[in-house]
């Protein structure tokens, strides 16, 4: 079984768009929706939901009021200024507490206890496409690295018991958590970037965070007759980089016809746009399925 991620430097480069055209394309494929914190993959694929499952990140502290003396140390220890003090009674701002359990060990009468807290859901769904799993994170709630993971740890199991060969991953934007638990393991990366200064800054970032975890990756720049100069830059980098670059799609009103309508670009328009599209994810099939260099001989 092989796992491509689209990924990107910056949010807004095209991910989804390419996701949802992939999935139409492929043969034999389950789709991961691993941008968990603003997912919206979902948009373009209309998935039937078959199970829905809680998603508990985080613990949080809850005070026994009845075994509470007020003495008051957990108010003093708290560092996040999580534990509120209002007359006779010592409370816990939910919103503030980051779970650290340090003032349920310091209380002397175990008045504090940590319960986990629901920081989401995720979802076991079908499409025309196939399998789907997708998740959604609360507001203002962490750990979307862990729900991440959850997210892909069902994907497997689910592709293995259908016995897809492919997972297609739309992966979030940058390179922090939830970023690094949807690219470490996958086969390959396909970063999606465009012409503009901060594309390009962040694309070099996202491509040394595969590097690192020893993933391969590829480059497609989107709307990359926007700006023709960045273009040649990107793909005078990659070269230099021996990173492939699978090619380039123009600006296309298109595309936002296809997203407003909720349908895959392929499907919608047989345009010079989806015909680069199609050649991308053809380039792409033919890097899965040869040996590819490793990491170690791309310059650095």
């Amino acid at each position: 079984m092989k796992e491509i991620v689209i990924i990107s430097g910056k949010g807004g480069t095209g991910k989804t768009v390419l996701c949802a055209s992939f999935a139409a394309l492929a043969e034999n494929a389950a789709v991961a929706d691993c941008d968990v914190d603003a997912a919206n993959l979902h948009l373009l694929l209309h998935p039937t939901v078959k199970k829905t499952h809680t998603f508990y990140g985080n613990k949080t502290a809850r005070i026994i009021q009845e075994n509470c003396t007020q003495c008051r140390e957990c108010l003093n220890t708290c560092r996040f200024d999580a534990i509120l003090s209002a007359g006779d009674e010592i409370s816990i701002d939910p919103l503030s507490c980051e779970g650290c359990e340090v003032c349920s060990h310091i209380c002397p009468t175990e008045a504090i206890v940590m319960e986990e807290t629901i920081s989401g859901e995720w979802f076991e769904s079908e499409t025309k496409y196939g399998d789907f799993i997708h998740a959604r994170l609360g507001i203002a709630q962490e750990n979307s690295g862990k729900l991440v993971t959850e997210v892909r740890k069902r994907s497997r199991e689910l592709a293995k018991k259908n016995k897809r060969e492919l997972i297609l991953i739309d992966g979030p934007p940058g390179i922090g958590c939830p970023v690094i638990a949807s690219l470490s393991g996958t086969t390959y990366a396909l970063v999606v970037t465009e012409p503009t200064l901060s594309g390009m800054h962040d694309m070099k970032r996202v491509i040394e965070t595969a590097r690192h975890f020893q993933t391969q990756s590829a480059c497609c720049i989107n709307k990359f007759d926007i700006n023709p100069q960045n273009s040649e830059k990107i793909e005078s980098w990659c070269r230099q980089k021996r990173i492939p670059m699978l090619g380039k799609i123009p600006f296309d009103e298109n595309v936002i016809r296809s997203t407003v309508n909720g349908v895959p670009l392929v499907e919608m328009s047989q345009s010079p746009t989806s015909d680069k599209i199609r050649n991308i994810w053809t380039q792409l099939n033919l890097l899965l399925n040869k040996e590819t260099p490793s990491h170690e001989n791309q310059k650095k």
